[in-house]
């Protein structure tokens, strides 16, 4: 299935022990559809008030629900700010996981006083004046394969620090600011922190040539602060053939 949904009253997606999830909500809605426990595997665990616009899950089931139906059915039991967009039926060695081939996230930042209540567990409301070409120009210093342990927040359990980002890039239009970033995996709060770290380079506190520097340092001091979760999405998945 594909799947978006506003983070906003959740503790994250995974499961956790007395804490409202969203893999715990669709679980217990699949159950109530179905009359049987399942679990469900995602392609990312997003972190509590994180959104989605293109989560991947998949489980197993008996039910014999043909798997078109599959969104209309969970749709008419799931919470209004979870929906199924699309649901297939896959073979039974795949994992959203372990066989996708890259995610996009994308992050926003709200840039007028007007309207911030509104937007404020949807993207950083910022006022301040930010220098966006340096920000631009910093983006294309984060491209490419390298070892992002200076984006990597502490608590990781990855083996490697190495990854490889084919896009990063920001997007201005009208009181919005986007930043879009692809990758072959990410780390522990890299997107956060890439982010925090351009808004320092936005704020003139980074000089935009020095993300190399910071880079191959791996020191997470000399990067930014980790920005706040309601303005990052997990917009896709790739994999070689079947849900995108």
């Amino acid at each position: 299935m594909v799947i978006e949904y506003d983070g906003t009253s959740y503790h994250g997606f995974q499961r956790q022990e007395k804490a409202h999830t969203i893999q715990a909500e669709m679980e217990k809605q699949i159950e109530r559809l179905t009359g049987k426990k399942t679990t469900v595997c995602a392609a990312g665990r997003t972190d509590a008030g994180v959104h989605a616009r293109g989560q991947v899950v998949a489980f197993d089931t008996t039910a014999t629900i043909p798997a078109i139906r599959w969104t209309p059915a969970l749709n008419a039991f799931l919470p209004s700010d979870i929906r199924i967009l699309e649901s297939v039926e896959v073979s039974r060695d795949f994992h959203p996981q372990f066989q996708a081939v890259s995610k996009h996230y994308s992050y926003y930042l709200y840039r007028e006083k007007n309207g911030q209540v509104f937007y404020r567990n949807h993207a950083l409301c910022t006022t301040e004046s930010l220098q966006l070409e340096a920000m631009r120009e910093a983006c294309h210093h984060i491209i490419g394969r390298y070892n992002f342990l200076a984006f990597c927040a502490r608590g990781s359990t990855a083996k490697t620090f190495e990854r490889t980002v084919r896009q990063c890039c920001l997007a201005a239009r009208g009181p919005f600011l986007r930043l879009d970033i692809e990758a072959d995996g990410f780390l522990y709060n890299m997107v956060r922190i890439v982010m925090g770290t351009l808004l320092q380079v936005g704020r003139g506190k980074i000089v935009a040539t020095d993300i190399p520097e910071i880079i191959r340092s791996r020191d997470r001091a000399r990067a930014g602060p980790t920005v706040p979760p309601q303005g990052l999405y997990l917009a896709s998945v790739k994999y070689p053939s079947g849900p995108d």
